[in-house]
């Protein structure tokens, strides 16, 4: 396996990666909101994937990427999409199938719905296809109105890093300690940025996008989601959804790849072979 510490240059910034090499069809491996490339850590170690080209990008302002110079063009949803574009050609990956969890699913979608990159497949995991609107995004998401949005407070307490990490990611009640350290890492403008720039409607119709897909498509949320509306997905017209539906991964939360691996990685494999 190749370094973890690997650097891309682009117009953003420095942009960290991890790559597992190999021949493989490469899966490119999105995290979300205030974390970073090493949430997939058991995907990289996961046997049933070894046979593919594995790729985790720290986004911009996340891990150890640099935070970018204009944040009003890269933390959103577009910015975080055209990243990804420029990643893709930058190692030369081939019709990669893309992973995207939560915001990463936002950016995955956002990409799909572009066409600048060919695609083979796309999942997503804990992202609703919203519209551009406050209605669509109060459907998809539970966003409790008396309680504090941290996913869009720009400067965190020791306090607030502790319970985003826990609720967004956390095992059993605890909180991986490079994973708190990385969510105190990111640039705080980052989270108030993109959702700022999400309220105001900058960004595809991610509905419309999930109806026009012409690649597989395929959703593997945790069944215990905090941070969305099951029954919204149901509300969805994806023509490509893969045979299996809408999946909902017993025992796990926000995070499926990290919380039940094992169910996650044998899904992943399973899609990725199919695409």
């Amino acid at each position: 396996m190749t370094s973890p510490d690997l650097t891309l240059d682009t117009q953003f910034g420095k942009i960290a990666y991890r790559d597992s090499g190999g021949s493989g069809r490469p899966i490119l491996l999105v995290h979300g909101n205030s974390a970073c490339k090493e949430v997939f850590a058991a995907q990289f170690d996961a046997p049933e994937l070894a046979g593919f080209r594995l790729i985790a990008p720290d986004l911009p302002g996340h891990g150890a990427s640099e935070d970018t110079a204009d944040p009003a063009a890269t933390y959103t949803f577009p910015g975080y999409a055209t990243m990804l574009e420029t990643v893709i050609a930058g190692l030369g990956l081939q019709a990669p199938v893309v992973f995207g969890w939560s915001l990463g699913g936002h950016a995955a979608l956002e990409m799909a719905g572009r066409g600048k990159a060919p695609l083979a497949g796309v999942m997503i995991c804990g992202t609703p296809p919203i519209a551009p609107t406050l209605e669509s995004m109060m459907a998809g998401f539970n966003i409790d109105p008396a309680a504090e949005n941290l996913t869009a407070k720009r400067d965190f307490t020791d306090d607030d890093a502790l319970a985003y990490a826990l609720h967004t990611g956390g095992i059993d009640g605890q909180v991986d300690p490079h994973l708190l350290a990385m969510v105190k890492r990111t640039h705080g403008v980052a989270r108030e940025v993109m959702f700022g720039s999400a309220l105001a409607g900058q960004m595809l119709d991610e509905r419309a996008v999930v109806a026009g897909l012409s690649v597989p498509f395929a959703v593997v949320n945790g069944a215990e989601d905090p941070f969305i509306q099951a029954p919204y997905f149901d509300t969805l017209e994806a023509p490509s959804l893969w045979s299996r539906g809408t999946v909902g991964v017993p025992g796990a939360g926000h995070a499926p790849f990290r919380q039940t691996p094992a169910a996650f990685n044998a899904l992943l494999a399973e899609f990725a072979a199919q695409c």
